[in-house]
């Protein structure tokens, strides 16, 4: 086993471990991949001030994200597909979340369903929403969070239409993969992965198999889901989700100064800076370069917490400095379920946790509510768009 100190080590053993299909999957953005990479290079580019002979004792990493008391602005973002990471992966990232005290958040799309997710972990998790078509499945969806005692509603704005993702459609994605030859042949190389799924029975997406009309087969669910994502998605339907969901809401996907101030009109709790990892729009700015000028904007009326490139505890104190009270992480923590399991996700935010802390105290702060842009070399933040 090699040792593991940074994400990156995750990455390298995901890549190893997980069936080609759903490692390209996860770390795959739309088009060029421009933005996806950007996510991650404009980070890199913003230089910290090191400070000296200051106090560094008693840190504490602590704070809360619409309420709830984490021990760090870290949340697990929603990822489709997280059970072919690694059998049961929902379960489990959810269980190393629980257990290290940073918020999970279910996506629709998952492979475990919401109640096995709660059944499992016996603990408040959030739960992303998707807008289809079908209203009557989105009530029930929303019914049944409430009655796995979902503390949270992450409702994702940016996923009305998909952003074509090249390798997907190269590598044929399917759950669970069709046995072509050339998938029998990459899962042949990944001997732990396919135990692993020998013993689960979640093979499919366990949020709608059996519970969307029409759906009670794997044949009819591709067919379903490019037919109900819903371009029509408004504000309007924003209004209906909050008053029929009544608990804390959340709007991901926000990228843009005016649709943040509408997001504040429409009494959501938190809103995300998400350009969905670069996923869908390519060519769109990276979420810190956005994040600045969201965070002016409307910072003071509502939370604002960002997603997108985040491998580092240095980068969420970047993005803190820069006005996000809340951070998600989605790629690194399904880098370390593919190399790990549940292992591999406590690994992944412990070593967050441990560059976050240090590296405050690098820079003069010993509690993560009194850090501001100062900790930042001026010459270096993301240019205003």
């Amino acid at each position: 086993m090699p040792v593991i100190t940074c994400i990156e080590d995750l990455r390298v053993l995901a890549k190893r471990r997980v069936p080609r299909m759903f490692y390209d999957y996860a770390d795959a953005g739309s088009w060029t991949e421009g933005t996806y990479r950007a996510n991650e290079s404009d980070f890199q580019a913003i230089k910290l001030r090191q400070r000296v002979a200051v106090n560094m004792e008693n840190r504490s990493t602590r704070t809360t994200m619409v309420g709830q008391p984490v021990a760090m602005p870290v949340a697990i973002a929603p990822t489709g597909l997280t059970g072919m990471q690694h059998a049961d992966g929902e379960i489990l990232a959810a269980r190393a979340a629980k257990a290290f005290g940073v918020p999970f958040t279910l996506s629709t799309m998952s492979i475990c369903s919401i109640e096995d997710v709660a059944e499992a972990t016996k603990a408040p998790f959030w739960f992303q929403l998707y807008v289809m078509r079908d209203r009557d499945f989105i009530e029930r969806l929303i019914d049944r969070a409430k009655a796995a005692n979902c503390s949270a509603l992450q409702l994702t704005l940016d996923l009305q239409i998909l952003g074509q993702r090249h390798k997907d459609i190269k590598n044929g994605l399917s759950t669970p993969p069709k046995p072509t030859l050339a998938n029998i042949l990459n899962l042949m190389t990944k001997p732990r992965w396919c135990l692993g799924m020998a013993g689960t029975k979640r093979h499919s997406f366990g949020n709608i198999v059996g519970h969307a009309k029409g759906v009670g087969d794997l044949s009819s669910l591709s067919a379903w889901t490019a037919e109900q994502f819903d371009p029509g998605l408004s504000w309007a339907d924003v209004e209906w989700i909050k008053k029929r969901w009544g608990g804390k809401l959340i709007l991901k996907g926000i990228m843009d100064v005016e649709d943040a101030r509408l997001a504040v009109n429409s009494g959501a709790d938190a809103l995300i800076v998400s350009n969905h990892g670069g996923r869908q729009l390519d060519g769109a700015p990276s979420s810190i370069q956005a994040l600045p000028s969201i965070a002016e904007a409307v910072g003071r009326d509502i939370e604002v917490w960002m997603d997108g490139g985040i491998r580092s505890g240095q980068d969420v104190l970047k993005a803190w400095a820069l006005g996000a009270r809340g951070t998600l992480i989605g790629r690194s923590f399904l880098y370390g379920l593919g190399a790990l399991g549940e292992a591999g996700v406590t690994r992944c935010l412990e070593i967050i946790h441990k560059e976050l802390d240090l590296t405050m105290a690098f820079c003069g702060h010993t509690q993560i509510q009194n850090v501001g842009r100062d900790i930042l070399l001026p010459g270096t933040l993301p240019r205003a768009l």
